[in-house]
């Protein structure tokens, strides 16, 4: 109970952190808006490609890419909130004061998650009025926000045991360029079989691709892939929250 508690403290306070400074909440909605924009607008043209088969639509190909985006970047700027708590002596002063340092680690998670869930519905909501088709059904998009959900968590995961181990803003680009490249290098604008070299290559054995193609099939109502999306979605997740949690033990040997 008491690591419950200190959890509740430390979401509460990160939550309102970031929904009372628009400098910290404002660009972690308008980074995956302006990528849905420029993705499922601008690039409408390349589902007249030949073998492009998604009969959702290119507005629905490409929202289910930015949602898991916006997953995975709000676990990561909610990484950047803990190195911001380090620098300014919060976590410090946290670490002395929580008997259940545990709680430390899942209150960030329920923040990132709380975070994300916000620009979920923005983003949802805009891509429902742009006229975005949606052909699963209820059970398959539940599976769809499912993935999404254990993505955040695994972003979170990473980017705390980052934080924990750096302690200072300067660690952002760590935290962050891997998850942008895995995610770019998935099958971001055009399906799996269409694309060729080197890139197929990397897309077929990035985790992150099974995770996408499945949540492409939940969202047109044919799911694909499911068993081996939630698989590597949860490898990851579980992977990270020991890498979290053995970044909290350095925080604590450091101080």
């Amino acid at each position: 109970m008491r690591s419950l508690a200190v959890a509740r403290a430390v979401a509460w306070r990160t939550l309102h952190n970031v929904f009372t400074n628009p400098s910290l909440f404002v660009p972690s909605l308008v980074f995956p808006l302006f990528f849905f924009t420029a993705f499922a607008g601008g690039l409408s043209s390349v589902q007249d490609v030949p073998g492009f088969d998604y009969k959702q639509g290119y507005t629905a190909f490409q929202f289910v890419f930015v949602l898991l985006q916006s997953a995975a970047f709000g676990g990561v700027f909610t990484g950047f909130g803990i190195a911001r708590d380090f620098e300014s002596g919060f976590a410090r002063r946290l670490l002395l004061a929580a008997p259940h340092r545990g709680g430390i680690v899942l209150g960030y998670a329920i923040a990132a998650l709380g975070r994300w869930l916000v620009t979920a519905v923005v983003l949802t909501g805009i891509a429902l009025a742009v006229g975005m088709n949606v052909g699963g059904s209820g059970i398959d998009v539940v599976g769809l926000y499912t993935l999404a959900v254990i993505l955040n968590a695994a972003a979170v995961l990473w980017a705390a045991g980052v934080a924990m181990r750096l302690r200072t803003m300067q660690a952002g680009p760590i935290m962050q360029f891997p998850v942008f490249l895995v995610l770019f290098f998935a099958p971001v604008y055009v399906p799996l079989s269409l694309l060729q070299g080197w890139i197929h290559g990397v897309a077929v054995v990035n985790p992150l691709t099974r995770v996408l193609e499945s949540g492409r099939g939940f969202l047109a109502g044919t799911p694909t892939e499911v068993a081996a999306a939630f698989g590597a979605a949860l490898l990851l997740a579980v992977g990270f929250s020991f890498w979290a949690f053995r970044g909290l033990r350095k925080a604590e040997a450091a101080g």
